[in-house]
């Protein structure tokens, strides 16, 4: 048994993946022994012993060990990744054919939303490139063929997935049976499902960007002419699409033109409860010298995540400040786009609407006024119209992925 389970966890691992591996543990040391060199400071410190270069640093012989950790470790981890950057092509081969396993892509999607922006810097090979993807296959922009897709229709529906998720969590099972949005609004409305896969970690406005250039090359290649696109977007995903219209009709680009709706699963248009948490307890921690070291743990949320804290959708909700730092809701207020018709779907833990309920409980996640656009500064408040709202009761954030109750309510606002 313990053979056939080696075996089985094996095929989600990849030969070309030691160089990344070898990347991410060259990291994880230097921050390990940032945290014990800080912690180490803290204790001289009360004792009247100065610091070194900066007050979690040591001096003396205890520095000058610290400083040749880093270095032997940042020498061994370069050397190691030089030579494995010579073998990837080799390593690659043994990957050919490989299936890209759903645990695969799930484990990678999890470290690309906790730490995806630290991946892009350091060209890791684990950071996501944002495609779409249609029957679970991406597509080449610069290739779209009639041939290829004889099926695309003049209707297409984007589906966009939220923090730590991927493409292929649309799937879910309700019930024994399968249940797509997607699949289903296809087969009954006649759309193409195309679905995104991105780099979660990255802020919501540089995904946004990227996601309004793909789409402008997306409608030009498309097989046929495109009449209506339509996008669902869940959790952070809604800040995506919101951040990519946005940017895409500041451009004045041609794909907006054709997008006629714009659904939100479970959209923090507001901010989630869980990021402003951490952001406060990132605080506690730097407030005593013991545990000031540990907010280096803290401090590893990545872009994405701390973009939940308000619900940062343009560039100017996050340039020019410390992410970190405990501040209050500055963010420029973008309002809902003129000429698409938007719907705003959330969802409760409770069976009935009550004001714990609304700013607290929501699914898990979101709380309701937040999914639903509400808040009390009139610039940001979002103006969704009342037949456009959902509220489904005893439901919770990621069912909304798969429920067939959502679907219904997608299908009679898409028709």
């Amino acid at each position: 048994m313990d053979t056939q389970a080696s075996t089985k966890r094996f095929k989600h691992f990849h030969a070309s993946d030691l160089r990344g591996i070898g990347q991410l543990v060259t990291l994880a040391t230097i921050s390990t022994t940032r945290i014990a060199e800080g912690v180490h400071q803290s204790v001289w410190r009360t004792m009247g012993v100065p610091g070194g270069s900066t007050p979690d640093r040591t001096r003396g012989l205890t520095g000058f060990v610290y400083r040749n950790i880093y270095t032997v470790t940042e020498f061994v981890g370069s050397g190691i990744d030089k030579l494995l950057e010579k073998q990837q092509p080799w390593l690659e081969s043994f990957d050919e054919g490989k299936p890209e396993t759903l645990e695969r892509i799930s484990v990678l999607s999890a470290l690309n939303g906790v730490m995806g922006d630290r991946l892009v810097e350091q060209k890791n090979q684990f950071a996501i490139p944002m495609a779409f993807y249609h029957q679970q296959e991406p597509l080449n922009l610069d290739q779209l063929h009639s041939a290829d897709m004889p099926k695309a229709s003049t209707k297409v529906l984007l589906m966009i997935h939220g923090l730590c998720m991927n493409d292929r969590l649309w799937r879910g099972e309700h019930d024994g049976v399968d249940v797509d949005h997607g699949q289903h609004l296809s087969s009954s409305l006649g759309y193409t499902p195309v679905y995104l896969r991105y780099n979660t970690g990255l802020h919501t406005s540089q995904n946004g960007r990227q996601l309004s250039d793909l789409l402008e090359q997306f409608v030009k290649n498309w097989p046929t002419p495109i009449e209506e696109l339509s996008i669902v977007a869940h959790s952070m995903g809604g800040l995506v699409a919101r951040s990519a219209v946005y940017y895409g009709q500041e451009q004045a680009m041609a794909w907006p033109d054709t997008l006629k709706n714009l659904v939100f699963l479970g959209t923090p248009h507001h901010g989630a409860p869980l990021e402003r948490i951490g952001n406060k307890l990132g605080v506690i921690l730097s407030k005593t010298p013991y545990t000031a070291p540990f907010n280096l743990l803290s401090n590893l949320r990545s872009s994405g995540i701390t973009d939940l804290r308000y619900g940062n959708v343009i560039d100017e909700d996050w340039q020019g400040v410390d992410r970190f730092h405990n501040k209050p809701d500055e963010r420029v207020g973008v309002s809902l786009p003129k000429g698409i018709n938007c719907f705003a779907v959330a969802a409760t833990a409770a069976s009935k609407r009550s004001v714990l309920a609304e700013r607290l409980i929501g699914d898990g996640l979101v709380p309701l006024n937040s999914a639903l656009g509400y808040h009390s500064v009139d610039e940001r408040h979002l103006m969704f119209a009342e037949s456009s709202q959902k509220v489904f009761y005893e439901m919770n954030h990621n069912q909304l992925l798969s429920d067939p109750q959502v679907t219904q309510q997608l299908e009679k606002w898409l028709r």
